[in-house]
């Protein structure tokens, strides 16, 4: 399970990075961006799909995809004016909060080692966005955390699906049609170059698909504070990648809060209840 959870955080934290490596050299717009993604994302799915050799019935469900094109369109929006670390920091930061609330809503316990994790985690987060470093875009802050809001309850929801690729399938296809009709509708600017172009599919077609996939067969076995927890990996390692590809600056407190925020995951894991053995 690790390592299934290791895969896709990275992939996670690669979709922050090769959007705001596409958006910040102004090689495609952000719903150009959003559109080839979600396309490309659709196409190797239904690949996927059509190369089982059993086939489970598709599970097609509209809030599904609203949430799945909500989050797409407001992740790529956002990322114009933030950076790909301070984004994902802005986006998993709502998912988590927005996924352990509901968690105790629902009746989910927290124990102490777990609750420590949860308070350490969010706390390397707090500490990151203190004052005295360069606040984020009000505005585009406020777009990131709806994407955030809108992750969380794709999140949830996939916890109720039978299967990950046919619900994953499923999603992807409406939610094209969604994200066509609001590129329209919200009729920004359009450029794009062979890049740019490049960048969208390899978000859709290998960092979302496939991804999305695992994360739904993952969420299905772990709880929703768990779940929810572990992906506040994914703001370290797109710290790490913007500083690698962008050349966004790293210093001693992204430092510290990766390793608080990774000391929390840690708890948080270490504390999943054993399976009984009979």
């Amino acid at each position: 399970m690790f390592w299934k959870i290791a895969l896709a955080m990275l992939a996670f934290a690669a979709n922050s990075v090769l959007c705001r490596l596409a958006l910040v050299g102004q090689h495609i717009d952000p719903m150009s961006f959003t559109s080839l993604r979600v396309s490309s994302g659709a196409v190797v799915l239904m690949l996927l799909f059509l190369s089982r050799p059993h086939r489970h019935k598709i599970e097609w469900n509209w809030l599904h995809a609203v949430f799945l094109a909500v989050y797409m369109l407001a992740f790529s929006i956002a990322y114009l004016k933030i950076d790909a670390g301070v984004g994902a920091l802005l986006l998993f930061g709502t998912v988590q909060l927005s996924m352990v609330l509901y968690a105790v809503w629902r009746g989910e316990r927290v124990s102490l080692p777990r609750g420590i994790g949860l308070v350490l985690a969010f706390a390397g987060i707090v500490f990151l966005l203190l004052p005295g470093a360069q606040a984020p875009d009000l505005k585009y802050s406020l777009v990131m955390i709806l994407s955030g809001l809108a992750w969380g309850a794709y999140s949830v929801v996939g916890q109720r699906n039978q299967d990950p690729l046919s619900s994953s399938l499923a999603n992807f296809l409406l939610a094209v049609p969604l994200v066509l009709i609001s590129t329209v509708l919200l009729n920004m600017d359009r450029y794009f170059d062979v890049q740019g172009i490049v960048l969208a599919i390899l978000s859709g077609g290998l960092a979302s698909s496939g991804a999305y996939v695992l994360w739904y067969a993952i969420v299905k076995k772990i709880d929703r504070v768990t779940a929810s927890t572990v992906q506040l990996s994914v703001p370290c390692l797109a710290i790490l990648g913007g500083t690698w590809l962008i050349g966004e600056s790293v210093n001693l407190r992204m430092i510290v809060a990766t390793l608080m925020v990774l000391l929390g995951i840690w708890l948080v894991i270490l504390t999943l209840a054993k399976p009984t053995r009979v």
